[in-house]
């Protein structure tokens, strides 16, 4: 391999790596911040921050927005992520653990296979299928054993918030896969801030009524993390990453999110899980490696549906 196929290997991969290592660490970030201010008020200084520091390149990096059906396809991109996403995000860290919050993304990879496989008619494998079940019925688990405590009020519905917010999350996903085959990565990552950055405006007139908080300047330095290097840094390196890679392959990445949130939610915030939640941890992530991992098993490889499948074709 050459030394330009190489870089065309490796520079997407760390792109993508860089993304999910930014993504993890705001698990702890975002449940800081919604204990301080409202989550619009949250989510408007993120996207705001985002725009603003992406605006003086706005020019050099970002392309024209072409017109036709491509408008609609940019809309649902940024209704999903960030509006949606964030929105349902930062209310389920109101309700339940950085922690259970990151593990409930490794379901993310599997959503998105499943939506390529109803949108784009890629093939799921039988462990495809049961690797999505063994994970759904994990985040269950997880979300059952819950108890309310300090951090973590209403674990089961913070959860689900959060379960909601990865569906938004992969049909982010899917519509960046299908939008970079004519937009660059800076162009939809442009489009995302500015809409979030309208989206959220109600978080301003919050900001301006409920100030900063008690502690001005940590809040400042967070919310300058998240939008600066979270919101704007990840989007832009996963979208430079999606538009190089295929879309199976870059969202397995994913699975490293749970890992990192969790790290970060035990050194910052103390966070811990109880024995059923950490079961519920390992069912989550052995239904990941089944998906990802679980050969080439598929329909017409059982038996019994063999004839049946034969006549259908």
């Amino acid at each position: 391999m050459d030394s330009n196929q190489s870089n065309k290997t490796i520079i997407p991969v760390i792109a993508i790596l860089g993304a999910v290592l930014l993504w993890g660490s705001a698990f702890a970030a975002m449940k800081h911040m919604v204990e301080t201010l409202n989550p619009w008020a949250v989510m408007w200084l993120r996207t705001g921050i985002a725009t603003l520091a992406l605006t003086p390149f706005t020019s050099r990096l970002a392309g024209p927005v072409k017109n036709g059906k491509d408008k609609l396809a940019l809309a649902l991109m940024a209704l999903f992520m960030p509006c949606l996403y964030f929105l349902f995000e930062s209310y389920a860290l109101t309700f339940t653990s950085a922690t259970q919050a990151g593990l409930i993304s490794a379901s993310l990879p599997m959503m998105v296979a499943v939506g390529a496989g109803i949108f784009f008619k890629e093939k799921t494998t039988i462990a495809g299928w049961c690797g999505l079940a063994l994970s759904m019925t994990g985040v269950a688990a997880l979300t059952l054993s819950g108890n309310p405590s300090g951090n973590a009020a209403n674990p089961a519905l913070g959860n689900l918030l959060e379960l909601v917010a990865m569906a938004c999350a992969a049909g982010y996903m899917l519509l960046v896969k299908r939008l970079s085959a004519n937009y660059g990565p800076w162009t939809l990552t442009a489009v995302q801030n500015a809409a979030g950055c309208l989206f959220f405006l109600p978080g301003l007139y919050l900001l301006l009524r409920d100030g900063l908080g008690t502690d001005p300047l940590s809040v400042l330095v967070v919310a300058g993390y998240l939008g600066a290097f979270v919101t704007l840094g990840a989007f832009g390196l996963y979208n430079v990453g999606m538009s190089r890679l295929p879309a199976g392959k870059a969202s397995a990445f994913i699975n490293l999110v749970p890992a990192i949130a969790a790290f970060f939610g035990w050194f910052l915030l103390g966070e811990t899980l109880n024995n059923l939640q950490l079961l519920a941890s390992l069912i989550i992530f052995a239904g990941v490696g089944l998906a990802q991992y679980g050969g080439n098993l598929s329909w017409d490889k059982i038996p019994f549906l063999r004839p049946a499948l034969n006549q259908k074709n």
